[in-house]
């Protein structure tokens, strides 16, 4: 079957070298060239993140990490930061781990605002916060810095920030900022095969994880005892480590990230505006993302039929998640898609529609 261009948040496209790349021999993970290409990578990981902490390399999707962050750093109570799927889901973990957590729910679209933050935090209950950064399921964009800025005078409170949509899309300073876990999917921004996720482990964290002392699998004390030696505690997908290594070395220094970060920015605004122009946007005004535009199904058009014309040409759009399926629907404009992918996209769209 012929291949669906994926407009999708998530997978996102994948450059034919990385598929290639994905076919490298294999190699022992117990070996001196496996500790080197964990080692090589390393670096590079620290500069997308804009960090000096280590950067874990986690054998699992987001999701593992996000449970890493909550049974790793709670010691007494978490607060669940939740405007959409993607963080409840958070709070959903936190739950199912029998971990004290506290959710501040704010309406699907609508921000979550520092000052909310602040009174939670004023109570003295908490001592982690979790928050999606950018809200794959809403196309919503959270003030990150703001947030930060509040958490940052609680001394004793950790910041945990999912950023599976944004990261190697949108600049996340991860030490200016604080975060003392921030955690990504690399089948987004990063435009790499699904299998893994990346995550960046403050000093904090670990000093907080050594007292908590949860979980095995992802137990952050233990897999820092190997990442010490550029080992993963377990058998990691080599493959996905080889491609990890080649897109590092595209995007830093083929594309470099603010190119990349600029050349995103571009896309949102030309989807952005053109949403507006034949629908509206569902997230809240000032804070759509960077990365994946949700759009109002104000025409009242099948979506579902929608993707069917489009699948004639190869091409894929993704559906609203979970409650919004059919309400909105999600154009993603991150990864290696250029702008000529994305104008190209929205012709085709207004063709079909008689737009």
């Amino acid at each position: 079957m012929r291949h669906q261009k994926l407009f999708t948040p998530g997978p996102t496209e994948v450059r034919e070298e990385i598929l290639q790349t994905l076919s490298t021999p294999q190699i022992y993970h117990r070996s001196k060239e496996f500790s080197e290409l964990y080692a090589e990578i390393q670096p590079k990981l620290q500069q997308l993140f804009y960090t000096k902490n280590p950067v874990f390399i986690f054998p699992s999707s987001a999701t593992g990490a996000m449970e890493a962050a909550v049974i790793n750093g709670v010691r007494k109570k978490c607060l669940n930061l939740v405007n959409g799927a993607f963080s409840n889901r958070w709070y959903e973990i936190t739950q199912m781990n029998g971990i004290d957590s506290d959710a501040l729910n704010v309406e699907w679209g609508k921000a979550i605002k520092p000052e909310m933050v602040k009174e939670m935090l004023d109570k003295g209950e908490h001592d982690a916060v979790t928050l999606v950064f950018n809200e794959t399921s809403t196309g919503m964009m959270n003030p990150l810095k703001e947030i930060a800025e509040v958490i940052r005078e609680y001394d004793d409170v950790l910041l945990f920030v999912d950023a599976v949509s944004a990261l190697g899309g949108v600049k996340i300073e991860v030490d200016k900022l604080g975060i003392d876990m921030c955690l990504a999917g690399v089948q987004k921004c990063m435009a790499l095969p699904s299998g893994i996720a990346v995550a960046s482990i403050s000093e904090r964290l670990l000093e907080r994880a050594n007292e908590v002392r949860r979980g095995f699998y992802f137990n952050i004390p233990r897999l820092y005892k190997y990442h010490l030696k550029n080992q993963t505690m377990v058998t990691p997908p080599i493959p996905h480590i080889f491609a990890l290594n080649a897109q590092l070395d595209y995007i830093l220094k083929e594309e470099g990230l603010e190119k990349r970060f600029a050349r995103h920015e571009k896309m949102a605004k030309i989807v952005q505006n053109w949403a507006r122009k034949y629908f509206d946007i569902f997230p809240e005004k000032g804070y759509e993302s960077k990365t994946v535009t949700c759009i109002k199904n104000t025409r009242g058009i099948s979506i579902a039929g929608l993707n069917e014309e489009l699948a004639k040409y190869y091409l894929k759009i993704s559906n609203g998640y979970g409650k919004l399926k059919e309400k909105t629907f999600r154009i993603a404009h991150m990864g290696d898609m250029e702008v000529h992918d994305v104008e190209g996209l929205l012709a085709l769209i207004e063709d079909i529609l008689n737009l």
